[in-house]
């Protein structure tokens, strides 16, 4: 009986030695699982702690350029107390009454010319350009372009004392240049938006939120051929420009919160070459637009025109010609600190352009020139890193680091590249369109470079090809596209809708819509169309 207790009593002790066995495996997997969450946890801590301290370093240079903001506000107060109380042409009460006058273009007079001089000439700079309340700036500003309105000084001595004191305040801001192009500087960087996370909101949704359009107004646009660019002012949201193929740019004043809008000025931007505007762009400060050309035959590629200025200056061209050939085909200024745009070419060229300090006068520099095979058609920047992004008609979507002087990351799909749009909520959120049908409209994450995360589109019924003057715009909060298309309609999608197709299409205009965008601050969609109409559809 004893053998067989014994035979009993080693298989379990077999059995114990293969569960320790088990045991110190298992406990040895949990502490390298543990040591490697402890390592990344402690770079996450790192990491932190390196953001921390680069923002409190930048919330102390902030502080600085505030206060160095506001001493400068006073002295300015403080000269201007001084001079209107001694000077000699002060009133009973101590001070000289003045008219200012804002630098918005809506307030440029076209009246008659002694109404003009009759006018205070003292213009100062806004400090917030951005409109906060329209109504009331439209209605003083459509007094001065219809003639009507505005005080008559009662004699030609004050009116010239009132001049005296326009010329030194003038000088005195011409002093302060340098100054307030930094204050510019931080102001633009203190206006930007915060980022919000869109991405993981695509293709959630298995039903789309439909945008209601109410009521669509057609206006003739004046254009002597078709419409070929629309862009609104990012300052005043009361105004926009179109261009067209017959060279010329029209100023526009949207009117009765958006129920029609009013020419304010047409002005001749063609080229020495006779070319017209391939593309336009705002720039940031909204008193000027800047137009794009051609390079063959020695031509002008960039023009500035200065909607505060009269007479012959008012269009200008660059000296500077760094493109070699052929159509530049996009421009948009980056949403940086330091003022700056880029242009894209038929030379397969992408072109930095850097504001110097004389007035007028920018430096260009070629970012790259062999990273297409094929004219770059379309170019933008992202917000938080200092990336150009460039797509061009040999399929390829590049992103250059402008900080580091080469490429990020480069990217292949399976059609040619029309136009790059980020988006304005999401920092790591960009469009591409593409030459696909039904999926003509591509979204990527920057972090993932190239990863495709939507491709969507809508089909044509009136033509096969696709252009490349068609375009899309980004709705205010990043969640909605607009597109043209060869039809008269406008295409809308919403990012959050998992289908292919639009979320809904609007009917709009008689001939092929080229763009459709949305309004800042009204319920709006502006477009244009082959049709040489404008139209305003309330949504």
């Amino acid at each position: 009986m004893k053998a067989p207790s014994k035979t009993l009593k080693k298989p379990k002790v077999e059995e114990e030695e293969n569960g320790e066995e088990v045991e110190e495996t298992t406990r040895e997997e949990q502490e390298e699982a543990f040591l490697a969450l402890i390592e990344h946890r402690t770079r996450e801590v790192e990491h932190l702690r390196k953001r921390v301290a680069y923002y409190q370093s930048e919330l102390v240079q902030a502080e600085k350029r505030l206060e160095d903001s506001q001493s400068k506000l006073a002295r300015l107060r403080g000269q201007q107390i001084v001079a209107s109380s001694s000077g000699p042409f002060a009133t009973t009460n101590g001070h000289v009454k003045v008219e200012r006058r804002s630098t918005s273009p809506v307030h440029i007079n076209e009246g008659s010319k002694s109404q003009a001089h009759s006018r205070t000439e003292l213009v100062i700079p806004s400090v917030n350009q951005k409109i906060s309340q329209p109504l009331k700036s439209v209605g003083s500003s459509m007094k001065t372009i219809n003639g009507s309105g505005g005080e008559e000084n009662p004699s030609t001595s004050s009116n010239s004392a009132t001049k005296v004191n326009a010329e030194k305040s003038a000088r005195r801001s011409s002093n302060l240049g340098v100054g307030e192009i930094k204050d510019r500087e931080a102001k633009r960087k203190f206006e930007q938006k915060e980022h919000k996370e869109l991405i993981p909101l695509i293709r959630k949704a298995s039903s789309p939120c439909t945008v209601h359009c109410h009521a669509s107004t057609y206006i003739p646009s004046q254009h002597k051929r078709k419409l070929r660019s629309l862009a609104l002012c990012p300052v005043n949201d009361q105004l926009f420009v179109t261009s067209a193929l017959d060279g010329n740019i029209k100023l526009w004043q949207i009117q009765s919160r958006g129920s029609s809008a009013s020419s304010l000025r047409l002005d001749n931007c063609t080229s020495p070459g006779q070319r017209w505007p391939e593309d336009i762009a705002w720039h940031p400060q909204g008193d000027c637009v800047f137009s794009t050309y051609a390079a063959d035959s020695g031509d002008s590629q960039i023009s500035i025109l200065k909607l505060n200025t009269q007479g012959k200056g008012r269009v200008t061209f660059l000296e500077d010609k760094p493109h070699s050939k052929g159509i530049i085909n996009s421009i948009a200024f980056m949403p940086w600190e330091t003022t700056c745009f880029v242009t894209g070419g038929s030379d397969h060229a992408v072109v930095v352009w850097s504001e110097r300090d004389v007035e007028n006068s920018w430096k260009p520099k070629t970012l790259h020139k062999n990273l297409h095979s094929s004219a770059v058609m379309g170019v933008a920047a992202m917000q938080e890193k200092q990336i150009v992004l460039s797509a061009g008609a040999d399929k390829r979507i590049v992103g250059f680091d402008v900080h580091v002087g080469r490429a990020d990351f480069k990217h292949q799909i399976d059609s040619k590249c029309m136009s790059v749009l980020p988006n304005p909520c999401d920092f790591n959120l960009f469009m591409v369109q593409a030459g696909t049908h039904e999926k003509q409209l591509r979204l990527f994450d920057i972090r993932l470079r190239q990863t495709e995360i939507h491709a969507f589109g809508w089909k044509q019924e009136s033509s096969d090809s696709h252009s490349a003057l068609i375009n899309q715009a980004w709705s205010p909060d990043g969640l909605y596209l607009t597109s043209g298309s060869a039809d008269p309609v406008i295409h809308i999608f919403d990012i959050r809708y998992n289908a292919q197709k639009p979320s809904q299409s609007i009917t709009a205009h008689q001939k092929r819509v080229f763009k459709a965008e949305w309004h800042s601050s009204l319920p709006l969609l502006i477009s244009i169309s082959s049709d040489l109409t404008v139209g305003l559809h309330k949504i």
